[in-house]
């Protein structure tokens, strides 16, 4: 760091509405002739200015890649409606440039050393530092904010939701196959997140305070200049007021990606409305091993309970979950979806499942990519 410049600050955590939701989708931009990746992100985004819509749409680390955001939205019927507002736009656009959009978490056999890095300085400089890992970050997630009363409040809330994060894996699972391969993880997306050195949990803090001395430890290194360059499975948003869930997998359809933030907002309800427990730093003693399991095993996983160190059946807490959290999603209008993804993980379903099933039936990836676009247009 030169002499003259002046350390990073970490900017004052905004006021949000408590529980409002924003929710992110990095999308896959597929030709239609092999479905393979097609660099076409600058063509969609020309064309998608045509349309007056919520939210953003927005290149991402390669140009096969596209994300859409909605705005900021109180319940997950304006998240449904905003975010199929944006697809139906996307849909049409891919159709005039003869191209597909399809969810899931990684395109089953993309060669990753064919990427280009989209052209923007902050994508440039990632893909000095990181090489080859660059382009191996072609791959495609859900994020979700969650507004929070303060920044305290916004730790508090990033600790307690960090037990959920192998529900949240297991659900939004849709990332079975990489380089053309079954790599056996229902989500095998994080483990190129897990490659990067900022990637993983957050530092046990519950004041801002404390968070802020962490902070200016950290960027007095110069290994870290701003909040973007934590790659953390859950991580503040001062400049939103919210906290940022980026452990899901992309989903096959808009209306899974909305029934997970709905599970996220009604979480956070419980949270709020009834502090169910304080979390601590011991329940990070299980926290990579509940998160490899969730990967690897999705809704079949283990969970280790952090309090009790009891072993327990992944899918079965979440149905549990579900159950003890119904009366809050009720409330903000997020039962339907919540009883969806109840009913899946009691019967083993997830989007990983649906595509290994379709590719042991038809034997041809292209094929499963095909399938896949046309679910993302109706789902």
């Amino acid at each position: 760091m030169a002499e003259n410049s002046k350390p990073p600050v970490l900017e004052p955590f905004q006021q949000s509405a408590p529980l409002t939701l924003g929710v992110e989708l990095e999308l896959q931009l597929v030709n239609t002739h092999d479905y393979d990746l097609a660099p076409y992100s600058d063509e969609m985004l020309r064309l998608m200015k045509r349309y007056e819509l919520p939210g953003s749409v927005v290149p991402e680390m390669t140009s096969s890649m596209i994300e859409i955001s909605t705005g900021v939205c109180r319940d997950t019927a304006q998240v449904l409606q905003e975010l199929r507002q944006i697809r139906d736009a996307l849909v049409k656009c891919a159709d005039k440039l003869n191209i597909d959009v399809v969810g899931g978490g990684t395109h089953p056999y993309q060669q990753w050393h064919e990427q280009r890095i989209y052209d923007r300085p902050r994508f440039r400089q990632l893909s000095e530092l990181y090489g080859y890992l660059s382009k191996q970050f072609t791959i495609f997630g859900q994020h979700v904010h969650i507004g929070c009363p303060d920044a305290d409040a916004a730790l508090l809330m990033l600790h307690r939701m960090s037990r959920y994060i192998p529900h949240f894996i297991a659900l939004s699972a849709s990332s079975p196959f990489v380089q053309g391969q079954d790599t056996q993880f229902d989500s095998a997306r994080l483990n190129s997140v897990f490659a990067f050195p900022m990637s993983g949990r957050a530092p046990f803090t519950l004041s801002w305070e404390q968070f802020g001395e962490f902070f200016a430890k950290t960027t007095r290194t110069g290994v870290i200049k701003s909040m973007k360059d934590f790659y953390w499975d859950i991580r503040p948003k001062p400049e939103y007021g919210t906290i940022e869930i980026r452990v899901f997998d992309t989903p096959l359809t808009i209306e899974r990606a909305c029934a997970l933030s709905g599970f996220v907002q009604a979480l956070a309800s419980w949270f709020m409305n009834e502090q169910p427990f304080m979390p601590q730093e011991d329940d990070y003693m299980v926290y990579t091993y509940n998160r490899f399991q969730a990967c690897r095993f999705g809704l079949d996983a283990v969970y280790v309970e952090p309090a009790t160190g009891e072993h327990v059946s992944l899918r079965e807490h979440i149905v549990q979950t579900a159950d003890r959290i119904r009366p809050h999603a009720e409330k903000l209008g997020a039962a339907a979806g919540l009883a969806m993804l109840a009913e899946d993980a009691a019967g083993g379903r997830n989007d990983a499942r649906w595509l290994r099933e379709l590719q042991n039936r038809e034997r041809l990836l292209a094929e499963v990519v095909r399938r896949a676009a046309l679910r993302f247009r109706d789902g």
